[in-house]
């Protein structure tokens, strides 16, 4: 059930793409450089909105402690120590809004909200399955690797134990065996709930813009523009 301040799909895939093509630019005036830290703060408070306080606020931490990193360095940094935390600290300041809004995205959209929009939106079938299978693909992943580490923690086998190569072989390895098994189920269920199905495919789940979709593509719409014009 969606609340007053919850956004359509649509208008989520509109955001993460306007956000995907300004973090594709270099911010060189302070106008951009004051927009970019806009378009990351948008998404940090839509996780607030929907309940998720304490992402956000790790979120938030996060996003602080790259600023106040790569402006320490920009200002006594030298060396090669200081070029390679400066330039990694760059990119993942760059592309962090991405991040924050594809997160946002996959958290908030159920599957079928997900397929509702895709078909509005006449995306082709092949397309929206693969869309699909991904968008529970990773938190699938996300549990199995969790009862995957706690399966080696019973045995003892941890990183804090020291038995780094023990880790690997017992956690990673499985877990590649695990995404390509779970990759094969969830392409089986989607055939078997006939998404590749001939013809126009029906939806009992209801989607449709509210007033809060217009104004965020109005804000976006905005920034992007400003964004643009600040370059």
């Amino acid at each position: 059930m969606r609340n007053e301040f919850s956004l359509d799909p649509r208008t989520k895939i509109y955001m993460m793409f306007l956000i995907s093509f300004l973090t594709m630019s270099t911010a060189t005036t302070t106008l951009s450089l004051t927009l970019r830290v806009v378009i990351t703060i948008v998404p940090i408070l839509l996780l607030i909105v929907e309940g998720k306080v304490k992402t956000a606020i790790r979120f938030t931490i996060f996003y602080i402690l790259g600023i106040l990193v790569m402006h320490f360095f920009i200002n006594n940094g030298e060396g090669f120590i200081s070029a390679l935390a400066l330039g990694y600290c760059s990119v993942m300041l760059q592309f962090f809004p991405s991040a924050i809004m594809a997160w946002y995205t996959v958290r908030t959209t159920k599957v079928n909200e997900f397929m509702a929009a895709l078909n509005k939106l006449h995306c082709p079938k092949g397309l929206a399955i693969s869309l699909a299978v991904v968008l529970r693909f990773f938190p699938t992943i996300k549990v199995e690797y969790g009862n995957i580490r706690d399966a080696m923690k019973m045995r003892g086998i941890s990183l804090a134990g020291g038995n780094l190569i023990k880790m690997i072989e017992y956690r990673i390895i499985p877990l590649l065996f695990s995404c390509v098994s779970i990759g094969d189920e969830l392409s089986a269920a989607a055939i078997t709930r006939g998404l590749g199905a001939p013809g126009t495919r029906s939806n009992i789940c209801e989607i449709g813009f509210k007033r809060f979709d217009y104004v965020a593509f109005v804000v976006f719409t905005t920034l992007t523009i400003g964004y643009i014009w600040g370059l």
